[in-house]
């Protein structure tokens, strides 16, 4: 690098701001200034395409990244011959790695033939050491890594790889602040989600997600309010919670506000009609927070409850902190309490030890609870996570042959909690139109869907739908 460019990067950094978000501001406008010099060489416009992999906190996150990047200048893309590429990243399974070595691959074969694409990779799988080494190593045309507590830094990363030879890596051990007030590019005009909080305590022995996204950390309420209204006033009418444990809320806060308590003070925010949240946790939800559910009618009527497993042996060696028994009652309190409510799950089906009467038990939960919908996994081996070294580890022909017994069960019972909703007249918020069909599809209270024939002009409205048909996991309406 020449000596006027070593000169430029020093007076740039001489002049940013120290506080945030105001020093990520001022790199996206240097950034810009960068980006529109590129575009006259070209003679075009730049593009840019983010790839998530994983949570809803992680497509929280690339919001954030799709909202930095277009405030620099840069146009979204569908595709990954874009100019820019975002790889925000999964380490929660195995596989997510996999895909992802194998997409970068890809990526270093398209930069060979344009050596100008930047490639950025982000997210829980860059706060793996190893990850991280093995792309220094195997992947030396990567430009930037990052991980999961700077995401708002992209600007600043990407104009440090402007100015420097080569690969630029920033990943952190634990989070310095909290900085949210960035651009944001939403990908629904209607609905959206807010981080109200950040890593997770409970350490779950399959789970990596502590190790990689930290201790707990809460975000005030007033500036979690102020986020919500600015949303309100863009015409967004639903927003989901989003936490890795929303039960643990506030917790690290002085203020006092509980979850139940911000899910009353969101709900105040005029303009919003619909409030969601994930996840909470069965060990600590709260009566309190059953009885805002109950009462507010903004929040939805549905609880996303992640069971894991139904053998009080298995949640032991989870580290869960309950039982098969206590989360059955829980379950009945539940709907007890607020009737027609959902209650959605997470079940987890070949942990290590896991026998035959471990999946009876895991079965008998389901039919037993009468889960609406469940998200089912195979376990997946994690290393660095307790489970990981755990003896009597399940072969994968035996899992996938207790899985498939799990799906059947779960498709029983999820069909026939839905049935019983069939010829009840809902509200749903229209989401997304097919043109080609006429065909508008509405997310009802319940988190199920409703397609039904409607003008394409209702997209993001409220609207009064009856459900004529059940087809298992969704239903056929009409408008009432």
């Amino acid at each position: 690098m020449s000596l006027q460019n070593d000169t430029y990067a020093e007076r740039v950094r001489s002049l940013a701001p120290v506080t945030e978000p105001e020093r990520q501001y001022y790199f996206i406008d240097v950034c810009r200034g960068l980006l529109l010099a590129k575009e006259q060489a070209a003679g075009r416009k730049l593009t840019m395409h983010i790839a998530t992999f994983g949570c809803q906190m992680n497509a929280k996150d690339s919001e954030t990244l799709a909202g930095i990047l277009s405030e620099i200048g840069y146009e979204e893309s569908d595709s990954e011959e874009a100019d820019l590429v975002v790889y925000n990243t999964c380490t929660v399974r195995e596989n997510a790695n996999t895909r992802v070595y194998g997409r970068i691959g890809y990526l270093g074969n398209r930069k060979k033939l344009h050596p100008e694409k930047r490639i950025i990779l982000c997210g829980c799988m860059m706060q793996e050491p190893q990850a991280v080494e093995k792309i220094r190593k195997s992947y030396r045309f990567v430009d930037v890594i990052f991980g999961t507590h700077n995401i708002y830094k992209l600007a600043e990363l990407l104009f440090e790889r402007e100015v420097s030879d080569g690969l630029v890596i920033d990943v952190w051990d634990k989070a310095k602040e909290i900085v949210e007030s960035l651009p944001r590019s939403n990908k629904y005009g209607f609905k959206a989600g807010i981080n109200i909080m950040y890593g997770c305590n409970n350490f779950c022995s399959y789970c990596i997600v502590p190790y990689v996204r930290g201790r707990e950390r809460s975000r005030k309420a007033s500036d979690i309010v102020e986020e919500a209204w600015h949303l309100a006033k863009n015409g967004v009418k639903e927003v989901m919670l989003l936490g890795q444990n929303v039960n643990s809320y506030g917790k690290t806060n002085d203020d006092g506000v509980t979850f139940a308590k911000l899910l009353r003070m969101v709900s105040e925010v005029e303009g919003i009609e619909r409030i969601r949240f994930m996840t909470p946790h069965p060990k600590d939800l709260s009566d309190e927070l059953i009885e805002e559910i109950a009462v507010n009618d903004k929040v939805c009527k549905h609880v996303h409850l992640p069971l894991q497993s139904g053998s009080t042996k298995v949640l032991k060696a989870m580290n869960r902190h309950y039982t098969k028994e206590q989360y059955l009652a829980l379950v009945e309190k539940i709907k007890a309490r607020i009737p027609g409510v959902a209650v959605t799950t997470d079940i987890i089906i070949g942990f290590p030890g896991e026998t035959e009467e471990d999946v009876a038990d895991t079965i008998e939960c389901v039919q037993k609870a009468g889960f609406m919908s469940a998200y089912t996994f195979l376990y997946s081996k994690r290393n660095g996570t307790p489970a990981a070294k755990m003896e009597n580890q399940v072969s994968d022909e035996v899992a996938s042959e207790r899985f498939q017994r799990l799906l059947k069960a779960v498709g029983e019972v999820s069909a026939q909690e839905a049935r019983k909703l069939t010829g009840q007249t809902v509200t749903v918020l229209c989401e997304e139109y097919k043109a080609e069909e006429g065909l508008m599809t509405g997310r009802m209270d319940n988190n199920l869907l409703v397609h039904f024939p409607a003008e394409e002009a209702l997209l993001g409205s409220l609207v009064r739908v009856n459900l004529d048909e059940c087809k298992g996991f969704y239903y056929l309406g009409s408008r009432a």
